[in-house]
C-alpha cells in the first residue's frame, strides 16, 4: 500500500472510520485534558498515537467509545455520530485491547471468554461457534480454548484478547500500550498480528511508545499540551528531534543506524526494521 502522510491523503482512502471536530474534555473546565481536537482517520488506516505521559492519549481513546463524556465537539465512528442514543451501536463498532490482557478476561476458559462478548451481540449459537473457530484459528489460539487464562503466557493472553475482540467484528480496533508488558518475542508476534490485521483492512489506532510499532504504522498523531502537536508519517516524526523529545521517544535502532551510514556516505535508504537493514547491507558485505 502507498505511504500515507497524515491527513493530506485521507480523502484517497474512502469514508472515515473516525472523525473528531473540535473535541474537548476536562474533569475541571479550567484545566482541560484535551482541547479543540479535530482529525479524520480513513477506514483501513493504521495510526500510532504518541505523546508523553499525561498528554491525553488514553483520554482520547476513551472518548471514542464513550467511556468518558466529551465536554464539547462532535465524534463520529464509522459514519455514526456519538450521542447518548448511539453509545451501544458505537461500542459495537470499536474493539479495545488493553495494556494488561488479564483485565479483559471474564471466563473460566479461553472459549468461555471469547463467547462472552459474542453473547452480548445476541447472535445465534451457530454464528457464535463459527466466529469462535474462525478467529481463534486466525490468532493461533485454537489449541488454548479449554485452558484457563491463568495458564497462558503473556503473549498467549494478548492473542486471546485480540481474538475475542476481532470475533465481535468491529470496524475499528484500538490498542492501549498493548505490547508494554510483553517480552521481545511476544512483542514481535503482536507486530505480526497488527500487520495481518492491516492487510485485511482493519482500522487500527494504537497508543504506543514502541519505536518499531510506530515505524510499522502509516500515520502518527502526536499529542502535547492537550492538543494535536503533529500529524505525519513515522519518517517525518523521526526526523523531528523536537517532537521526538516532546513525546519522550527514541527512533528505532535500524533507523538511527541507517541515518548514521548516510552521514558517512553510504546511502542505503531508511530501513523499516533490523531485518530490512541486514538485507540492505548484504550487497555491500558480498562485494568485499
Amino acid at each position: 500500500m502507498n505511504e500515507i502522510s497524515g491527513q493530506r491523503h485521507s480523502a484517497e482512502r474512502g469514508p472515515d472510520a473516525i472523525a473528531l471536530k473540535d473535541v474537548s474534555f476536562g474533569y475541571d473546565p479550567e484545566n482541560p485534558v484535551l482541547q479543540g481536537i479535530s482529525l479524520r482517520i480513513p477506514q483501513g488506516q493504521w495510526v500510532a498515537l504518541v505523546g508523553e505521559s499525561g498528554s491525553g492519549k488514553s483520554t482520547l481513546v476513551k472518548l471514542l467509545n464513550a467511556l468518558l463524556p466529551k465536554s464539547a465537539g462532535e465524534i463520529a465512528v464509522c459514519g455514526e455520530v456519538l450521542s447518548e442514543a448511539s453509545i451501544p451501536s458505537i461500542r459495537r463498532k470499536i474493539g479495545m485491547v488493553f495494556q494488561n490482557p488479564d483485565n479483559q478476561f471474564v471466563g473460566e476458559t479461553v472459549e468461555e471468554d471469547m463467547l462472552f462478548g459474542l453473547e452480548g451481540l445476541c447472535l445465534s449459537r451457530e454464528e457464535m461457534d463459527r466466529r469462535l473457530q474462525l478467529y481463534s484459528g486466525k490468532l493461533g489460539v485454537s489449541g488454548l480454548l479449554s485452558k484457563h487464562p491463568g495458564e497462558l503466557s503473556g503473549g498467549q493472553k494478548q492473542r486471546v484478547a485480540i481474538a475475542s475482540i476481532l470475533a465481535m467484528e468491529p470496524g475499528v480496533v484500538m490498542f492501549d500500550e498493548a505490547s508494554s508488558m510483553l517480552d521481545e518475542e511476544s512483542r514481535n508476534g503482536l507486530l505480526g498480528i497488527l500487520r495481518d490485521m492491516h492487510a485485511e483492512g482493519y482500522t487500527i489506532l494504537m497508543i504506543t511508545h514502541d519505536a518499531d510499532e510506530i515505524m510499522a504504522a502509516q500515520r502518527v498523531l502526536a499529542l502535547s499540551g492537550g492538543g494535536l502537536a503533529g500529524d505525519m508519517t513515522p519518517a517525518e516524526l523521526f526526523r523531528s528531534p523536537e517532537l521526538m523529545e516532546a513525546c519522550r521517544l527514541r527512533a528505532p535502532y535500524a533507523w538511527e543506524l541507517g541515518r548514521e551510514l548516510e552521514t558517512r556516505g553510504l546511502s542505503i535508504g531508511v530501513p523499516a526494521s533490523e531485518k530490512e537493514l541486514v538485507e540492505m547491507l548484504w550487497p555491500f558485505n558480498c562485494s568485499k
